[in-house]
């Protein structure tokens, strides 16, 4: 038991499945007894009103029969409940219900009996205001400075202030700027109403202000009136505290001055009555309610908060003077004289525990047990020790970090690719021209070996392929249970991908949190995006690649695309793609090459690559392990420098039509605003053709905007086509150079970094500083170049000079032996530079004429590339 844990007094709980809130707690002298005690009148969102006059026979004791005096069902949700002088001819206490459309004002009486269990207390309907409006809550006060009696004033949830003088309703003003309804009270001091607006302002607004305002229109009907007029008022002071408010109280006792109190949501304010902070203490927790109650120091103030953490602070300015452990969450807490027992703390959770305490400690009657002496057993001990060691040393083997094989994963997810296509296209939405859009049906099984919470599945292909549906959810997966979905890739985008992947990941949960994922990969059909064609004679760009072995029939690598009756398509194939371009494959009946010639460098790559996938895969089959492909002949530079030319303009016209966006939308809205000026100006004037102007402005935007939307377009498909042609470039160099796996990873993330094109990091200036940083360590010539640093900004060139000149230097640093590695040792990038004995060349001589060794074609480092002469 907690030494601070708060002094039971009487407790109770309130109904069931109840509701309760800040404003459903109230304690008052609501009977007018004249003895001085007051009553707890709690209100809830059923409807209940209940009023208690606890009276424990002994502190701790529940609750009574005869503690409750009254308990009446009202037909409407109760907000708020206050007590005060809110009857007209007497000064007498009564009691305030607010209802979301209702204001009712009660006269509380008793009825005393000869014994204390024949009290009768009843309530008495004294008056209602129907209200036009839905109410959020009220305070009352001496608006005005009037004596004898109170007068309330309710906000609404849309931010009208209604004033009601007891049975008359006054009038009612909007909030400036109003948003959602915040905590409102009312400074007797000032005759000002304070609240914390949506802008996280503690705002002020006086009353005389309130009530010397005319309405908008004093023609509108009063119905008319009430719903939507209101003038726009001035504030007296605001403060900009920067956190929504959860209540504000004002408070005014004989050694202090008359403060305003904020309850934020991580911070206590005390204001002065003209807005500034006399202090503010930051919390270190949630707070749930707060009051302050009195001042037992001359210039302080002590003051209540409850946290969410069950927890009652008691604060002297901003000094924590004692803390205490409550049962519940309190949502209001008031300070109560209860049975000559003055300062008795009572406290409401939302759920209805009701509770009176009071501060203090208890005895702790803890008494620690003698242990009992025993002899220490080393040896079980030691045995002990042993034994835990060993399990500690289990569970930080390193294969428990890396991942598990596929036998042993929690959860295994596969996709399974149909060999056909679709008999009947599932293709939606494409942009592809053809007469007919393949589709090809992919089956994906997700296994699970252990519980898997909430298993999402996502299934990810490049634009421009794409999926029926990318996105599934499951239901709780039980152990050795497996799901199935079917779905379709096809292509949308009226050009061909730069890849024929795709990618299932399954995110899950496991039961003890952890969150893990599992994924695969699938390989989609060429079928997919091209059909066999008439092979072609003429072409623009050729590429040879030789091989170690004699070439195989077409019958046999490619039997989806070759009619087995015809003979003539065992050497020569061709590839009609879906986008409209063409490609032909050719194989030599006298050398061991293979040709593939496209009247475009991107088309190239796709049939390369299924080329050297196939040819592998057929040899693996006859366990020929020694097949390997090389490429001879020079990298197409030029055709591929064309390419990132054309990338790089589409995203200069970008960069331009959004400054034009810019420039008009600017002058959209200027015009505009000397639009909306000469409509609102009492005094008509001509518009000097502002509308006009407006006119063709907003046409102009459109416009732009359209060209805008189609070079974006076009700039897609160029970076798709320059990733094909990346790809291709890649793997020519690693046939040509040899390259290791290690090594085709390091120019793959050098020259394929990004997976999507964007206006704030593109692929030109990403890779320049890829390969400026392989030119200054792994590929340098000398320790100069290492100690050169690199920018480490990266923006949007002026032009691709500098790209294309490190591009081709990149190509012959490796021509002359370089290697690639992330190496950072300095011998072994100089070793690896030298390799050969090779001697580094001068930059100088470099710019004028290189050769790339096994090619009997020469190129400069600007010019044009010559095509490739040889025949297969």
């Amino acid at each position: 038991m907690s030494l601070f844990k708060a002094r039971d007094w009487w407790s109770t709980i309130l109904g069931e499945k109840e509701e309760f809130d800040q404003g459903c707690l109230c304690v008052a002298d609501v009977d007018n007894s004249g003895s001085g005690q007051d009553k707890i009148i709690v209100g809830s969102y059923m409807g209940y009103l209940r009023i208690f006059n606890p009276h424990p026979v002994k502190p701790g004791d529940g609750v009574q029969p005869e503690d409750l005096l009254l308990e009446v069902q009202l037909r409407e949700p109760i907000l708020q409940v206050e007590v005060g002088k809110f009857v007209s001819g007497t000064e007498g206490l009564h009691l305030a219900v607010l209802h979301c459309r209702k204001l009712c004002v009660y006269a509380v009486s008793g009825t005393l009996g000869n014994v204390e269990h024949g009290n009768q207390y009843q309530i008495k309907l004294m008056y209602e205001h129907n209200l036009q409006r839905t109410a959020c809550n009220m305070t009352y006060g001496p608006f005005g400075g009037v004596k004898g009696r109170d007068l309330i004033c309710i906000q609404s949830m849309d931010g009208m202030l209604m004033l009601f003088e007891q049975e008359s309703y006054a009038f009612g003003r909007f909030l400036p700027g109003f948003l959602l309804p915040g905590p409102l009270t009312y400074s007797s001091r000032t005759d000002s109403f304070i609240t914390v607006s949506s802008c996280r302002q503690v705002e002020s607004y006086k009353y005389q202000v309130l009530a010397f305002a005319t309405d908008a229109d004093e023609r509108q009907e009063t119905e008319q009136q009430k719903l939507s007029s209101g003038k726009r008022l001035a504030v007296d002071w605001v403060l900009n505290i920067g956190e929504q408010a959860l209540d504000i109280c004002v408070v005014s006792f004989n050694q202090a001055i008359s403060s305003v109190f904020v309850l934020g949501e991580r911070n206590f304010f005390c204001l002065k009555d003209n807005g500034q902070i006399r202090f503010m203490k930051k919390l270190d927790y949630s707070p749930s309610c707060f009051i302050p109650y009195c001042s037992v120091k001359e210039g302080t103030i002590n003051t209540l908060v409850g946290n969410h953490n069950k927890m009652l602070n008691v604060y002297q300015d901003v000094t924590l003077k004692w803390a205490t452990q409550l049962p519940h969450v309190p949502i209001s807490v008031k300070v109560a004289n209860l049975q000559d027992l003055k300062g008795v703390i009572v406290t409401l959770s939302d759920n209805g525990h009701l509770q009176c305490s009071y501060l203090g400690t208890d005895p702790s009657l803890f008494q620690a047990p003698r242990v009992d002496s025993r002899e220490i057993n080393y040896e079980e001990f030691d045995a002990e020790m042993k034994e835990l060691q060993k399990i500690i040393k289990e569970a930080t083997k390193t294969q428990d970090i890396l991942p598990k094989s596929e036998k042993y994963r929690d959860l295994i997810v596969t996709a399974e690719v149909s060999p056909d296509l679709d008999a009947e296209s599932q293709a939606i939405d494409s942009e592809v021209k053809a007469e007919a859009i393949p589709s090809v049906t992919v089956k994906i099984t997700i296994q699970s070996r252990v519980t898997a919470q909430k298993p999402n599945l996502a299934v990810c292909v490049q634009a421009p392929l794409a999926v029926t549906c990318d996105q599934f959810v499951f239901d709780d997966l039980e152990p050795d249970s497996s799901e199935t979905v079917v779905l379709s890739v096809f292509l949308k985008g009226n050009c061909s991908p730069s890849e024929l992947e795709g990618n299932c990941m399954v995110s899950y949960n496991m039961p003890t949190g952890i969150p893990k994922v599992a994924q695969c990969n699938f390989r989609l059909p060429l079928r997919l995006i091209c059909f066999p064609a008439q092979p072609s004679k003429a072409a623009n760009h050729k590429l040879t690649i030789d091989t170690n072995k004699p070439p195989i029939s077409f019958l046999t690598i490619f039997p989806d695309f070759v009619d087995p009756s015809e003979d003539d398509q065992a050497n020569v194939l061709g590839f009609q793609f879906l986008t409209g371009s063409k490609t032909t494959l050719l194989a030599s009946k006298t050398s061991q090459r293979y040709r593939i010639q496209s009247d475009q460098l991107e088309d190239l790559w796709l049939i390369t690559k299924e080329l050297t996938l196939r040819l592998e895969e057929h040899f693996k089959k006859q366990n020929c392990k020694d097949f390997a492909c090389t490429f001879s002949g020079s990298i197409p530079l030029q055709e591929y420098f064309e390419l990132i030319d054309r990338h790089f303009e589409l995203r200069l016209s970008a960069e331009k039509f959004q400054e034009l966006l810019s420039e008009r939308a600017v002058q959209f809205r200027a015009i505009e605003r000397r639009l909306l000026t000469r409509f609102k100006d009492k005094t008509p004037a001509p518009l000097q053709h502002l509308d006009t102007l407006l006119e063709g402005t907003f046409r102009e935007v459109i416009a732009l905007a359209d060209a805008a939307e189609e070079n974006q377009a076009n700039m897609f498909q160029a970076f798709t086509k320059l990733k094909s042609a990346t790809h291709l470039v890649i793997m020519l160099i690693s046939l040509w150079q040899k390259l290791s796996t290690d090594q085709v990873a390091i120019l793959e993330a050098t020259f394929l970094p990004l997976a999507e094109d964007t206006q704030e990091l593109g692929w030109e200036e990403t890779v320049d500083a890829a390969i400026s940083y392989l030119l200054r360590t792994c590929l340098s010539k000398s320790s100069k170049e290492q100690a050169l640093t690199l920018s480490s900004q990266l923006c949007m060139p002026k032009d691709t000079s500098r790209l294309k000149k490190n591009i081709t230097l990149f190509c012959d640093r490796l021509a002359k032996g370089g290697r690639l590695s992330l190496s950072t040792d300095l011998t072994t990038q100089q070793a690896a530079v030298m390799a050969g004995g090779c001697t580094t060349i001068p930059e100088s001589d470099l710019e004028e004429r290189m050769v790339i060794p096994g090619s009997t074609a020469t190129f400069p480092s600007h010019g044009q590339i010559a095509k490739q002469k040889s025949q297969p």
